[in-house]
C-alpha cells in the first residue's frame, strides 16, 4: 500500500511541476515543496498526507492509513476554517467565559446555550465527568472503531501542525490567545456535542439553571401549579421546526432514469455561518477508501457524500430524540426522588468555570438515573421544579459515539444495502433521516436514528397527565419516573439499551422515488406511504408542509416522466418554484383588484393604496429566481399573512389525509387580516424605497468583499425547495445576509465507469476567512445557478487547471 501511495505522490508532483504557466509564486512554493519532499520520505514514522487542490479550493486528500488521512483532513480544514474550528474547540472545552466573557451570546453551533456561562457549565461538566473518554473506551460497535479513533487522533495532529507551520490571516482570530493546539479528546468532544444537539444540547440553559426550590421561593414564583402543557408542546414543535436544521433529499430508482442507474439529489439546509458549516473534500486511502462530499466542520469523516457506487444525504427527522421522566420527590428533600418506594439521591455535579476579568463561577447541576434535571420558567423546556415534582431529561444520544463509524461505513459502501448495513451495525445517526441511491439502480429512505424506546403502548401505560397531552401532540413522552415498570426496556437488535433496534425503523426500499423534506416518514413516496411506526418517530395522516407538498409534486412528476439524468436534478434544485404562490397568488391578485378604491388599511390604521400590487402579483412568474419580479412583494405579504391569519382560517378547503399533497388549498381572502397583511407589505416596501416590481436579486443578496451577490431561493413558509432564510434589513436594501439554507448540494449519478457523474455546490464557499480566494467563489456560482463539476477520478484531478499539490507532515 505504501508503494502505491508513494507512486501516486510522485506522479502527482511530477505532473504538476511539468505543467507550464504556473504563476511565479506558485512555482516558487512548489520548488520549496519539492525540496522538502526530497528531504523527508513518506515512509517516515510520522503522519503525512498529500493534499491536491482543484478549482474552488476543494482538497483531494490522499494518505496511507486512517491516522494520516485524519492528519491531512485536520490540516486542510484548519487552512480554510481555523477561526471557526478554534471557536468550537473553546466551546467543547468549556472555556468561552474565560476568553469571551460569561454574558456574551454563543452562536448556537454546538448547543442551544444562550450565554457563554451556561455553555461552559454544561461542557465543563461533560469534561469533568469524563463522559467522552468513557464512550471512547467502549468496544466497537457500541464505541468507536480503531479506524475512527485513528482519524480523530490524526485530525488533531493535522490541525496542530497547521497552527505550528502557518500564520493566521483571518481577522476573526488573528493573534488570538484562544487559538491553541487541540487533542483527540477535543475532536471527540465535538462529535459528542453534535450528537446531543437534539437532546441535552438543546436544553443546556434548562440543565445548568435547574435548582431545587425552597418553600418560600416556590410560593414566590408561583410554580407549584405545575407545568403548562400548551407551552411545552409549543417548545417541542419549535425545536422540531428549527430553521437552522432542515433539508431536502430525493433518490430515484433505476427504472426512472435514462441509464437504469440510481440518482440522488441532496440539498441540506444548514447554517451559513459558524461551527455547523459543511466543508468539501475528497478522502482516499489507496485500495481502502475513496469518497467525496461535505464534512461538518471538526469532523474527520464525510458527513454527506458519494463514491464510485453510492451517494447519500441526510434530512433532519421528525423523531423526538429525548423524553422526560417526572420525578416524585421526597417532601422533606427535593433532591431525593422515589422509584418503586425506594429513595434515590440525585447526583450533585458542581462545576467551576473560569471567567474573563472576574472570579471563577461555581454552579451546581443535578443528575438522576434518567439524566439531568431540567427546570426553567422560560427556557427551551418550560418546566418547574417544585417541592414534590421535578423532571429529568433522557437523551440516548448522550451514550452515542457512533456517528463517525456510521458515516465511514457509508463512505466505503458499494450500494444501498451497505448503507443499511452500516446503520444496522453502528446505529449512530442521532437526529436525521438517510436517503441514498446507487449505481445498480436502488433507492433508499430510512429513518434509522437513535431514539428513546418509547412505544405507543409504553406511553399509554406510563404517561403522566402532562405526557398524555404532549405525546400525541408533539411526540414528547413524559413518563412516570416513580415506577420501575415504566423503564424504556431494550430491543434485542439494539446496540444500546433504551433505544429502538433497526427492525423498528421506518424504511422504504427501491421505490421509484424516495423523498424527504423534514416531515415524517409517512409520505417518503406518496404511492407507498409508510405507516405502523411509533408516534415518537413522527406522525401519520397529518398535514404536510408546503415544502414537502411541492417537493412530492415535483419528484413524483419527474419519476413518472422517466428518462432522468443528473441534469434533471440540477434543474430541480434551481427551479425555485413557490408552492405558496401557485396555491395563492392568483387569488391574492384577484382579491386585491376587488378592494374598493384599490386601498386597504394597514396594521397602524393608515390607508394604503395597494392597486399597483394587484398587477405585480398577477404578472409574477411564481418563482424566487433572482430576476423574478413580484417575488419580494409576495414574500413580504406571505410572511405577514401567516403571522396574522391562523392556519385553520387560511384556506377554504381543509386538509384531507386522502389527498395530503393537494390539501389544504384555496386561499381564504375573506379572512380577517388578509387586507391588512397586503397593506402592510406594500407600505413596508415603499418606506424602504423598494419598488413593488423590483427583481428579487436586487434586494435578496449577501455582501462579500464589498460586493453584492444576489441569492436565489425563498423562505420556509413559501415551500421553496431551494430554501434560503435571509435577514431583513430594509435600511440596507432588503435581505442583506443569509443565516441558513441550501448548503452542500450534490446531484449524483453514474455512467458505468468508476467515475461518478457528480455536480456539487457549497453555497457559502469553502473558507470563512475574508482574505481567502475561496471566501465567496462558490457563492457567486450559486448566485448564477451554476454548478461545480466533480473531479473524483485521478485523470480528472490531475487535469485540473487549478491543480496545486501540498505534501503535509508532522
Amino acid at each position: 500500500m505504501r508503494t502505491r501511495f508513494r507512486r501516486l505522490v510522485v506522479t502527482a508532483v511530477a505532473l504538476l511541476t511539468a505543467t507550464a504557466g504556473l504563476p511565479a509564486a506558485a512555482a516558487d512554493q512548489q520548488d520549496r515543496q519539492d525540496r522538502h519532499d526530497r528531504q523527508e520520505q513518506l515512509s517516515h514514522g510520522g503522519l503525512s498526507a498529500v493534499v491536491r487542490y482543484t478549482e474552488y479550493g476543494i482538497p483531494h486528500i490522499v494518505a496511507k492509513d486512517y491516522s494520516s488521512l485524519g492528519f491531512g483532513t485536520g490540516w486542510a480544514q484548519a487552512a480554510d476554517q481555523v477561526c471557526t474550528l478554534a471557536d468550537g474547540f473553546v466551546t467543547v472545552r468549556g472555556e468561552r467565559s474565560r476568553f469571551f466573557g460569561p454574558d456574551a451570546a454563543t452562536d448556537f453551533s454546538l448547543s442551544s446555550a444562550t450565554r457563554n456561562l451556561s455553555s461552559d457549565l454544561y461542557f465543563r461538566g461533560v469534561r469533568q465527568t469524563r463522559t467522552v473518554e468513557k464512550l471512547l473506551a467502549q468496544p466497537a460497535p457500541r464505541g468507536p472503531s480503531r479506524q475512527v479513533k485513528d482519524l480523530m487522533r490524526g485530525f488533531a495532529a493535522g490541525y496542530n501542525t497547521w497552527l505550528k507551520q502557518n500564520r493566521i490571516t483571518d481577522p476573526a482570530c488573528r493573534k488570538a490567545a484562544w487559538v491553541r493546539p487541540v487533542t483527540a479528546l477535543d475532536v471527540a468532544a465535538r462529535f459528542y456535542a453534535v450528537s446531543v444537539l437534539g437532546g441535552q444540547g438543546g436544553a443546556v440553559d434548562d440543565i445548568t439553571s435547574a435548582q431545587p426550590p425552597t418553600g418560600s421561593a416556590a410560593r414566590a414564583k408561583g410554580i407549584a401549579t405545575g407545568p403548562d402543557a400548551a407551552a411545552l408542546i409549543r417548545a417541542v414543535r419549535e425545536r422540531t421546526a428549527d430553521a437552522d436544521m432542515g433539508s431536502n433529499a430525493v433518490a430515484f430508482r433505476g427504472d426512472t432514469t435514462a441509464n437504469g442507474r440510481g440518482l440522488l439529489l441532496g440539498n441540506p439546509h444548514y447554517p451559513w455561518h459558524g461551527g455547523r458549516r459543511f466543508w468539501q473534500a475528497q478522502q482516499a486511502i489507496p485500495g481502502e477508501l475513496n469518497v467525496a462530499g461535505g464534512a461538518l466542520l471538526g469532523s474527520p469523516t464525510i458527513s454527506i457524500g458519494y463514491n464510485s457506487h453510492v451517494a447519500w444525504s441526510h434530512t433532519v427527522s421528525t423523531g423526538v430524540p429525548f423524553n422526560l421522566h417526572r420525578l416524585t420527590l421526597d417532601p422533606a428533600d427535593p433532591t431525593v426522588y422515589v422509584v418503586d418506594g425506594k429513595r434515590h439521591r440525585m447526583r450533585k455535579r458542581t462545576v467551576t468555570v473560569a471567567v474573563k476579568d472576574g472570579a471563577p463561577v461555581t454552579r451546581t447541576q443535578w443528575w438522576t438515573r434518567y439524566g439531568p434535571v431540567v427546570a426553567s420558567a422560560d427556557g427551551e423546556l418550560p418546566l418547574p421544579w417544585t417541592t414534590t415534582t421535578a423532571y429529568a431529561l433522557n437523551d440516548p444520544n448522550a451514550a452515542n459515539m457512533r456517528f463517525a463509524d456510521t458515516s465511514l461505513g457509508f463512505s466505503k459502501a458499494r450500494g444501498t444495502r451497505d448503507v443499511l448495513t452500516s446503520l444496522e451495525r453502528h446505529q449512530g445517526v442521532p437526529w436525521v433521516n438517510t436517503i441514498a441511491a446507487d449505481s445498480s439502480g436502488h433507492s433508499l429512505y430510512t429513518q434509522s436514528q437513535v431514539l428513546p424506546r418509547i412505544t405507543d403502548d409504553l406511553a399509554a401505560g406510563c404517561s403522566t397527565d402532562l405526557g398524555r397531552a404532549t405525546y400525541p401532540a408533539a411526540g414528547l413522552a413524559v413518563l412516570d419516573g416513580s415506577r420501575g415498570d415504566c423503564s424504556l426496556g431494550s430491543d434485542a437488535d439494539a446496540v444500546q439499551s433504551g433505544i429502538f433496534g433497526p427492525a423498528r425503523m421506518p424504511t422504504l426500499k427501491d421505490a421509484p422515488y424516495a423523498e424527504n423534506s423534514n416531515d415524517s416518514a409517512w409520505l417518503a413516496n406518496a404511492d407507498r406511504p409508510l405507516t405502523g411506526y411509533e408516534r415518537v418517530f413522527g406522525t401519520v395522516g397529518t398535514q404536510r408542509s408546503l415544502r414537502t407538498r411541492g417537493a412530492v409534486e415535483d419528484v413524483a412528476a419527474m419519476a413518472e416522466r422517466g428518462g432522468l439524468t443528473v441534469r434533471d436534478l440540477q434543474r430541480q434544485q434551481f427551479a425555485n418554484r413557490v408552492p405558496a404562490g401557485d396555491l395563492a397568488a392568483a387569488d391574492v391578485a384577484k382579491a386585491c383588484a376587488a378592494l374598493p378604491g384599490g386601498v386597504a388599511t394597514g396594521g397602524d390604521g393608515k390607508t394604503v393604496d395597494v392597486s399597483e400590487a394587484c398587477s405585480v402579483l398577477a404578472a409574477w412568474d411564481r418563482t424566487t429566481d433572482s430576476g423574478s419580479r413580484g417575488a419580494l412583494l409576495f414574500d413580504r405579504f406571505w410572511r405577514k399573512l401567516t403571522a396574522k391569519v391562523p392556519a385553520a382560517q387560511r384556506w377554504k378547503v381543509p386538509f384531507s389525509a386522502a389527498d395530503p399533497v393537494h390539501t389544504p388549498n384555496t386561499l381564504n381572502t375573506d379572512a380577517p387580516g388578509f387586507a391588512t397583511a397586503l397593506a402592510d407589505a406594500v407600505a413596508e416596501l415603499r418606506a424602504a424605497g423598494i419598488a413593488l416590481d423590483s427583481r428579487l436579486g436586487e434586494h435578496q443578496f449577501v455582501v462579500r468583499g464589498g460586493r453584492r451577490i444576489p441569492v436565489p431561493g425563498g423562505t420556509e413558509a413559501l415551500g421553496v425547495w431551494n430554501k434560503i432564510e435571509p435577514v431583513w434589513n430594509p435600511a440596507g436594501g432588503g435581505y442583506t445576509e443569509v443565516t441558513t439554507g441550501s448548503s452542500h448540494i450534490q446531484a449524483v449519478g453514474w455512467d458505468g465507469s468508476r467515475c461518478p457523474v457528480a455536480r456539487t455546490l457549497l453555497t457559502y464557499s469553502q473558507s470563512s476567512n475574508p482574505n481567502s480566494p475561496h471566501f465567496s467563489d462558490q457563492t457567486r456560482v450559486f448566485s448564477g445557478e451554476k454548478w461545480v463539476t466533480s473531479r473524483f477520478c485521478e485523470k480528472d484531478i490531475l487535469a485540473s487547471p487549478a491543480l496545486r499539490v501540498v505534501r503535509v507532515s508532522d
